[in-house]
Order: structure tokens, then sequence, then C-alpha cells
């Protein structure tokens, strides 16, 4: 399977940005990405399983 584009809200800027995301990886993941808008730190967190994100999660790092 391939990447997963993961659309959502910048917790800091509010602009709409994407990333990829590997749901190939079982479990939980979680990293820190910065915005491509504003470049300030986002904790991104999800879950998959079955090839398929199953939680995710967006926040202030």
């Amino acid at each position: 399977m391939e990447e997963v584009e993961q659309f959502f809200t910048c917790p800091y800027c509010l602009e709409e940005i994407s990333m990829l995301l590997d749901p190939n990886v079982e479990g939980s993941q979680s990293y820190i990405e910065d915005c491509e808008v504003c470049c300030q730190p986002i904790q991104i967190s999800f879950e998959s399983e079955d090839g398929e994100i199953l939680n995710f999660m967006a926040v202030e790092a």
C-alpha cells in the first residue's frame, strides 16, 4: 500500500495543510513536524491498522 495524504488544520495559523502518512506500520506513531505555512512545530499522532488510519491528531508541540 502507498502513503495516504491526510489534510488537517494547523493548530497555530489555522491554515489547511496536508501530510503523507504511512498506514502500513501497525499501531501508534507520534512525531513532530513543522507546519509548511508558519513553520511552528506540530505534534502529529496517529494509529493505523490493516493499512488504514484509525485516529489522527495534530496539536501544538
